[in-house]
């Protein structure tokens, strides 16, 4: 993991995150699960070396899994540490949430229990929280991800590459890690157990039914959700039996379950997700509807099982509650693409959503009718590029309102004039008066006295400003436009399907309204706005867009004496 300033967090950084949090779930055995576990350590929270010490059954822990330096892992893997040592270390030292930190100037203590450990000294520090080689940083794992389970193992780590202890972005990460590292171990573990409980099932009769009773408990008592459906036919997909752990998920009894497939229960939008899932070891990640309407982010993970050697076939789904998870990541999202003072889109998000509207080539140029037909019949088309022939087509559209044109992405040879483009191509008004086109207006609006409220009163008073600009904006538009903040005080507004005289009243009606007295701590204040008018069409970028709006507003501007720019 790279440094960061704290609180901010690049999304480059939390991707790589969030990548080696998959990669713990896609190991196929215990031994993978534990070595890609320590390997995410290494490889996205930017320590140098990790260990993993499993619980054994006895109760002591081995190191399992280690990375980060070769001649290390042959010192450390396979070596054992007493229970006793280990609680010892897990009650002393700094209590970081569930994380347990011993610094160097406590750590001599511990120099005589048996944990297998790796020493190297070095001088004093430098500064304040500089990483000494003898601190120490653990990161419990239990079992059902909390502090509250059974302890199945203990993340060590060590030499951040940053050179300091973590801060509270690295701790959190961290202690995040064990979180999902002790889910992906606990899975792990009760894959292995079904896996060898398949086996069994596949042989005798009497292996069959100690089997059965072996998967009942894994079933019945595993810490996340569990559900076996039907296999293929018309119903496919209905649920058959699930464990205590999905009932309280989607908070409805066994026996109302029964009722419903994994297709009724689904988020309308996600139904595509399911579909596409494979029956047999898909996964997908999407949200299920609970008794009380609302919806829980889960992970999804099919198993095929047999109920005899050659008897019907079952789904076995494994559902994860990871509803935290998916609201941080949309929390951060969020926060990615909005302006943190006002919360309306950023400039990279209004860039987004126009961009998104436009195409790079608003017309098309196909062969004329001979040269089509000429095509048609394998002859070579004469005369297309000399003029003769040539036809530059317009977009059309047909009575859905969806764009087609001839030839685009077609092959001629094969048809007259190829497939349609479902792309609405955005258009603009011609010429100065309303000629009843209508298209994608871009008001481009900057405050006028804006510096002098900064100046007289303080930034404080500027931002209370600028949060009841971008609220008055928000107001005066309708559902499905944008106002984004660009930055500053400048705004902009998108609004689709305007004509000029429409425009052009809506930022007369958003003037009027900003200019109207605000009250910022105790006092009136008040500012103007100028409104530059532009129009998105197709074959223009975002940044074209803008820019063209900008110079209208600055025109704008210039028109007004300076005296009367404020009353707008």
């Amino acid at each position: 993991m790279e440094t960061e300033s704290e609180p901010y967090v690049r999304l480059a950084t939390l991707r790589q995150l969030h990548r080696v949090m998959a990669d713990m779930n896609t190991a196929r055995s215990l031994a993978d699960t534990l070595q890609t576990v320590a390997d995410g350590v290494v490889n996205g929270l930017g320590y140098e070396l990790a260990a993993v010490n499993l619980v054994r059954p006895d109760g002591d822990l081995v190191v399992a899994a280690f990375a980060g330096n070769a001649a290390a892992d042959a010192l450390m893997t396979g070596r054992v540490g007493s229970r006793a040592s280990w609680e010892r270390r897990l009650s002393m030292g700094e209590a970081w949430e569930d994380l347990r930190f011993i610094p160097y100037t406590e750590g001599w203590v511990l120099d005589e229990d048996d944990v297998p450990q790796w020493l190297t000294d070095g001088p004093e520090p430098r500064f304040e929280d500089e990483w000494h080689p003898r601190d120490r940083l653990f990161a419990p794992m239990y079992a059902a991800g909390g502090a509250g389970g059974e302890l199945i193992g203990v993340l060590s780590v060590d030499r951040p590459r940053t050179g300091r202890r973590p801060g509270a972005w690295g701790r959190e990460a961290l202690q995040m890690y064990a979180f999902h590292a002790a889910i992906a171990i606990s899975n792990a573990r009760l894959r292995a157990n079904m896996q060898r409980a398949l086996v069994r099932l596949e042989r005798e009769q009497q292996a069959l039914r100690a089997s059965e009773e072996s998967f009942r408990q894994a079933f019945e008592y595993a810490p996340s959700g569990m559900a076996i459906a039907e296999m293929g036919g018309d119903q496919h997909g209905r649920i058959l039996r699930t464990n205590d752990a999905l009932c309280r998920l989607l908070g409805r009894p066994a026996s109302a379950l029964r009722r419903y497939s994994f297709s009724d229960l689904v988020h309308p939008e996600d139904i595509g997700t399911l579909l596409r899932t494979s029956a047999e070891g898909g996964r997908a990640e999407l949200r299920f509807v609970r008794r009380d309407g609302t919806y829980v982010w889960v992970s999804l993970r099919n198993s095929v099982v047999a109920d005899a050697a050659d008897g019907p076939r079952f789904l076995l789904t494994h559902v994860e509650d990871i509803e935290e998870r998916k609201r941080r990541e949309l929390q951060l999202a969020h926060r990615a693409s909005h302006d943190s003072l006002t919360g309306l889109p950023n400039s990279a998000e209004l860039r987004t959503r126009l961009g998104a509207r436009l195409c790079g080539r608003p017309k098309h140029t196909v062969p004329g009718p001979v040269a089509a037909l000429d095509a048609a019949y394998g002859e070579p088309a004469a005369g297309v590029g000399d003029g003769a022939y040539d036809i530059t087509y317009d977009m059309g559209y047909d009575t859905d309102g969806h764009g087609f044109d001839f030839g685009h992405g077609s092959d001629l040879a094969g048809g007259a004039f190829g497939a349609y483009d479902h792309h609405v191509h955005a258009v603009a008004p011609e010429g100065g008066a309303d000629d009843g086109t209508k298209g994608l207006a871009v008001l481009f609006c900057d405050l006028d006295g804006f510096k002098s409220i900064n100046d007289r009163f303080g930034h404080n008073a500027g931002d209370a400003v600028l949060i009841e600009v971008a609220r008055r904006l928000t107001s005066g538009v309708r559902d499905g436009d944008t106002v984004a903040r660009l930055g500053g005080d400048e705004f902009v507004v998108l609004a689709d399907g305007l004509g000029r005289a429409d425009a052009q009243d809506l930022a007369v009606r958003l003037r009027n309204e900003i200019i109207q007295p605000m009250r910022v701590d105790g006092r009136a204040v008040r500012v103007g706005a100028s409104f530059g008018i532009g129009w998105a069409e197709c074959g223009m970028s975002a940044d074209d867009v803008l820019k063209s709006a900008d110079e209208r507003m600055y025109d704008e501007k210039r028109s007004r004496p300076k005296a009367h720019r404020r009353a707008g």
